[in-house]
């Protein structure tokens, strides 16, 4: 484990480019000036059966938006959250019954902005115990683990493409099991994949 979080730590201090939704996509042209609100998103990994994994969620398929989509638990940050970092925190506390006691932040990525209009900034860390699951009824429906091996494998990734607002939008995917992991959650997937090797 210590040369895991050695490994991770160090990837995640380097400086980097921000991504985003529209990096497959560079014919999109983006309004200047836009206002993108701040979220976090928490990366818990876990020990499970000898192996470490990811947590994700199965977004509830009654939300308005992105409805049953895999994502981080978290969220946009409220005025009551002190940065980024502790709106992930808090998201995860309520989405998935996480205590924040036992969450120690590794670091963060560079910023993703997303196609609904949010500056994301994924926050990689580890889980000292474990805990019960408890998705938050209205938001999430599942809650399920990816081996690290898995996201950190960039070919396990593939660029898909549908037709979005008229126009064919490219976007990563790296689907695991009955799972379909794509767009934001998969391009900041991507990306921490890329610093890990």
């Amino acid at each position: 484990m210590p040369d895991l979080i050695g490994q991770i730590r160090d990837a995640l201090a380097h400086n980097g480019a921000e991504t985003s939704d529209f990096d497959l996509n560079p014919d999109v042209e983006l309004p200047l000036g836009r206002a993108l609100r701040p979220a976090g998103v928490l990366a818990p990994i876990v020990r499970r059966n000898d192996d470490w994994h990811l947590l994700l969620t199965k977004r509830s398929s009654a939300l308005k938006h992105h409805p049953g989509q895999i994502a981080f638990p978290g969220g946009k940050q409220d005025d009551t959250d002190a940065d980024v970092i502790a709106a992930a925190l808090r998201e995860a506390e309520e989405e998935i019954g996480l205590p924040r006691h036992l969450v120690e932040v590794l670091g963060t990525l560079p910023a993703h902005e997303t196609v609904t209009g949010f500056s994301v900034t994924p926050v990689f860390a580890f889980v000292s115990d474990t805990f019960t699951v408890i998705p938050e009824p209205g938001e999430v429906d599942e809650v399920f683990s990816v081996p690290l091996s898995h996201v950190l494998a960039p070919e396990n990734y593939i660029i898909e493409s549908r037709r979005w607002r008229g126009t064919r939008r490219h976007y990563f995917t790296v689907p695991y099991g009955p799972y379909y992991i794509w767009g934001a959650t998969a391009r900041m997937l991507r990306a921490w994949a890329e610093r890990m090797t």
